[in-house]
């Protein structure tokens, strides 16, 4: 049984997964942090530890390997506690365990369990599609810091006496201002102008593509009615394919999908301002989990269920 696939799927919804007889994994949201050293800008996401003191049987994972392989509760239990009696046995060998895309446990020279997260995968949904990125440093301009040092050489001051008998301050001030006003009108004008000829440009080309609609001449044949059976999608569990800042790009993935024999469709702009393009949607949550894990196996391992009401 691969306990850390199920492991995985539940880190997305959960902040603990407990494996019975064995510990917990933990996850903490952080925000987005920014490396000033290298200028890297790294996206908000969930940090994993491992506790093994925490032990007790919550049920949330036997539940869920229960719904996956459709078997009992109680078998499922058995299931997860002849996987710990291996792990355990691995561990006292001196062995490591890797837990795919959660990380690797190995006892110490205490006999205690130390963990390695993997930052191969961002549990954090919110964050979906959403990546790391370097930006070019920011040359900040220096002229204040040149100005204060010609000061400090040739001081630069003009007294209140000074002001008086240099009346041409006056008329210089009065000057910008003129000059100021006289570029605002001159620019109100030449933008006025570009829209009258904008309009007058336009209403000819629609004059001119109304007369060659009236002159042009249709030959409509009557076509059989045709009656089409229109399926619409339904249901809150949707497998996010992925999530696209260029609906173009939305559009073609959404081709792509059609063509493997997908229901793909887009459903709306998350609060990133990404479009996401699932799948199919389920009404049914166990369905939804079979397909998710048939997509992750054969076509997306990054692929997650979303479970939402769309309006």
């Amino acid at each position: 049984m691969q306990l850390e696939t199920y492991i995985s799927d539940l880190l997305y919804r959960y902040e603990c997964i407990t494996i019975p007889e064995f510990g917990s994994f933990l996850t903490q949201r952080v925000s987005a942090t920014i490396d000033e050293t290298s200028n890297a800008f790294f996206p908000p996401k969930k940090i994993l530890s491992f506790n093994e003191q925490i032990q007790k049987n919550d049920g949330l994972l036997a539940h869920y390997i229960a719904d996956v392989e459709q078997i009992s509760f109680e078998a499922a239990n058995q299931k997860i506690a002849k996987r710990v009696d291996v792990l355990k046995a691995n561990l006292t060998q001196g062995e490591t365990l890797n837990f795919k895309n959660i990380g690797t446990l190995i006892f110490n020279s205490e006999g205690k369990i130390m963990f390695e997260p993997s930052y191969q995968v961002n549990y954090l949904t919110d964050a979906f599609g959403l990546s790391q990125f370097v930006s070019p440093s920011v040359a900040r301009e220096t002229y204040k810091e040149q100005v204060e040092a010609v000061e400090k050489v040739i001081p630069l001051t003009i007294t209140a006496e000074k002001r008086k008998n240099r009346p041409y301050f006056k008329y210089a001030a009065i000057a910008v201002i003129a000059l100021t006003l006289g570029g605002f009108i001159a620019s109100n004008f030449y933008v006025n102008q570009i829209e009258q000829h904008n309009q007058i440009a336009q209403e000819e080309a629609y004059k001119q593509l109304d007369n060659k609609i009236q002159q042009a001449t249709f030959s409509l044949n009557p076509l059989p009615a045709a009656n089409l059976k229109v399926t619409k999608q339904s249901g809150i569990y949707h497998i996010v394919a992925g999530a696209f800042r260029v609906e173009e790009n939305c559009d073609a993935k959404i081709t792509e999908l059609k063509a493997l024999g997908f229901n793909a469709r887009k459903i709306g702009v998350n609060r990133f301002g990404l479009h996401e393009v699932v799948y199919a949607s389920y009404e049914d949550r166990l369905e939804a989990l079979k397909a998710l894990r048939t997509i992750k196996k054969e076509h997306n391992k990054e692929a997650w269920l979303d479970v939402r009401s769309l309006d």
